[in-house]
């Protein structure tokens, strides 16, 4: 079965940026495009109408309006358009298990704050089955063809991290990009050393080319399945957040695994893609594990 990839829009700003964004990631992987609204019924006193037959064709016409913008653009993508109705994270998970990837917007102020990631967005990444890639408004289309990086965290054993790789190198793959994989390292406490991760070390020669080996393992099978695309391989002492910052600055896309756990007060994603979500000043791919 071939998923589209699919497109959650609002209206906003930002979520036209996403959907631009989707549409050029369909294209170049030649698949179909889903542009998905959720919607509720909403009684309001601003809201002229109160009947819900009314406002879901309004949804479905600002839907298809969108839709249009982009097969002006690509007049040989396929688009389709859904109202799904719901409470929107329910509708957007079950949206992005049918889908290659989903795509939203985020606001943002600027390359400083970087991304707004509100409660809705948040959940969406901590359930969906599929990779989520959040994009925001005034993302620019030209930094995809300026030859700017894929950058994608690794951490863990190969399996670890490989969903995030096989995406990474995917969408290097459709554009001709660059993957730069970054693994992150910190000193354990002293406490943490046994006898046989200190055989270990010594066999690698000592934490740092330790590591090296370690992220050469994970990228061997996605190098031998991709040899067209260039790789660069970055090794760096810091926490895996900072670090993958330090070098998102010039890239057109961030990958990052997710590694999300349930709190007292709900589900969390991971600190690292946290921290990389609302920083980053470029689109950010969050990947669930198989």
């Amino acid at each position: 079965m071939t998923r589209p990839i699919t497109a959650g829009v609002d209206g906003t700003e930002e979520s036209l940026a996403a959907l631009a964004w989707a549409a050029r990631k369909a294209v170049r992987r030649r698949l179909a495009l889903r542009v998905v609204h959720a919607w509720r019924y909403q009684r309001h006193e601003a809201i002229e109408a109160a009947d819900p037959d009314v406002q879901v064709g309004w949804a479905r016409e600002a839907v298809g309006e969108a839709a249009r913008t982009v097969t002006e653009r690509h007049p040989d993508l396929e688009v389709s358009t859904d109202v799904v109705a719901g409470a929107d994270v329910a509708a957007l998970v079950a949206s992005a298990a049918e889908a290659e990837m989903l795509v939203l917007g985020s606001r943002g102020h600027g390359r400083v704050v970087g991304f707004l990631l509100g409660s809705v967005g948040q959940q969406v990444i901590v359930e969906a089955p599929r990779p989520v890639v959040l994009v925001r408004a005034g993302d620019d289309p030209a930094g995809e063809a300026a030859g700017r990086e894929i950058v994608v965290g690794q951490q863990g054993d190969p399996l670890d991290s490989a969903e995030a790789l096989r995406f990474a190198f995917e969408t290097a793959a459709a554009r001709g990009a660059t993957v730069r994989a970054v693994r992150a390292w910190t000193l354990p406490p002293v406490f943490a050393y046994s006898p046989g991760s200190l055989k270990l070390l010594d066999e690698a020669g000592g934490l740092e080319p330790y590591e090296k080996k370690a992220l050469a393992a994970a990228l061997e099978p996605w190098r031998d399945r991709f040899p067209e695309v260039p790789v660069v391989e970055h090794v760096e002492m810091g926490s895996a957040g900072q670090v993958l910052l330090s070098v998102a600055q010039a890239a057109q896309l961030v990958v990052v695994g997710r590694r999300a756990h349930r709190t007292a007060v709900g589900a969390r994603i991971g600190s690292v893609a946290h921290g990389v979500l609302h920083h980053a000043g470029c689109p950010v791919a969050v990947v669930p594990p198989a």
